[in-house]
């Protein structure tokens, strides 16, 4: 019993640490923004792939890495609208995602 409880402290302390580690209750939204940002730091942060990519595009390196930055801004689009409905038979409020 005392692992479980220990394994689900380390859990939360990762989680509190890194955002990328998600939870249950991670959008799918949220998800591929993580994944896409960490693909964008990890191509910033090794040089020779960021310059096969410049090469490879034809644009100079830091040109390239100024482009990825801006793209980590939202990596992949706008958030989804967020809609509260209100249900009649029991009157808890939903969330409902697009």
């Amino acid at each position: 019993m005392a692992d479980k409880l220990r394994a689900q402290q380390q859990l939360e302390a990762l989680q509190a640490r890194y955002i990328g580690t998600g939870h249950a209750d991670t959008t799918k939204f949220e998800w591929t923004s993580n994944i896409a940002r960490d693909t964008f730091a990890s191509y910033i942060g090794h040089p020779p792939v960021l310059e096969y990519i410049a090469l490879g595009l034809g644009e100079p390196r830091e040109k390239v890495r100024a482009q990825m930055i801006e793209k980590m801004i939202q990596p992949v689009g706008k958030p989804p609208e967020v809609k509260l409905q209100v249900s009649e038979h029991d009157m808890k409020t939903v969330l409902i995602m697009k």
